[in-house]
């Protein structure tokens, strides 16, 4: 069995992983949106058009392997404090809040995940006749790159709140045990 104080450092630990993984994606596509080819990198060849290679698509696949450790991270967070309340009591039961927290955090981690797949896999090069799809060359709108990383910080934000009122909830339990004293009278 794990001691109280080895528990709290094991999830401060996954806790503070998670919120430098999040900051760090953040930034990443920060960098990816200042990096984004712009409309006078566009090179044409008659009827077809070129792109070259940008630095956007490395921080944008660099973003999006930032922002799933995270995830991964605060939802281990997650379950760890709401198995291990359901375990010690049969009668807990995870917060609405925490339970809403929850879906928003799903929800914001798929539109981002949509976002930056979609907006790297515009920021490779696309060669002549190739392009991105349909041979034409398409370039990456304005703050797809900042809607990402705010998604992040909403789905980062509300996934960290969930697990720690969570947390909360488990430990309100435990106050209400009644301690006897062995001793003479």
């Amino acid at each position: 069995m794990e001691t109280p104080s080895r528990f709290k450092f094991t999830q401060l630990f996954f806790l503070i992983i998670s919120l430098s993984s999040g900051l760090i994606s953040c930034i990443l596509c920060i960098v990816a949106e200042v990096k984004r080819n712009k409309k006078e990198d566009i090179r044409w060849s008659g009827n077809m058009c070129y792109l070259p290679p940008n630095q956007a698509f490395g921080c944008g696949i660099a973003a999006l392997a930032c922002f799933c450790v995270a995830q991964i991270t605060a939802n281990s967070i997650f379950f760890k404090n709401s198995c291990s309340g359901w375990k010690r009591n049969a009668m807990f039961k995870i917060p609405a809040i925490s339970k809403i927290l929850f879906l928003i955090s799903w929800f914001s981690f798929g539109f981002a995940v949509i976002l930056l797949i979609t907006a790297t896999s515009m920021s490779r090069r696309q060669p002549f006749g190739v392009g991105w799809l349909d041979g034409e060359c398409y370039l990456v709108k304005g703050g797809t790159y900042v809607g990402s990383a705010i998604l992040i910080l909403v789905a980062l934000a509300s996934i960290t709140g969930s697990a720690l009122s969570t947390k909360k909830t488990s430990h309100v339990d435990q106050g209400r045990k009644i301690h006897v004293q062995n001793g003479m009278t």
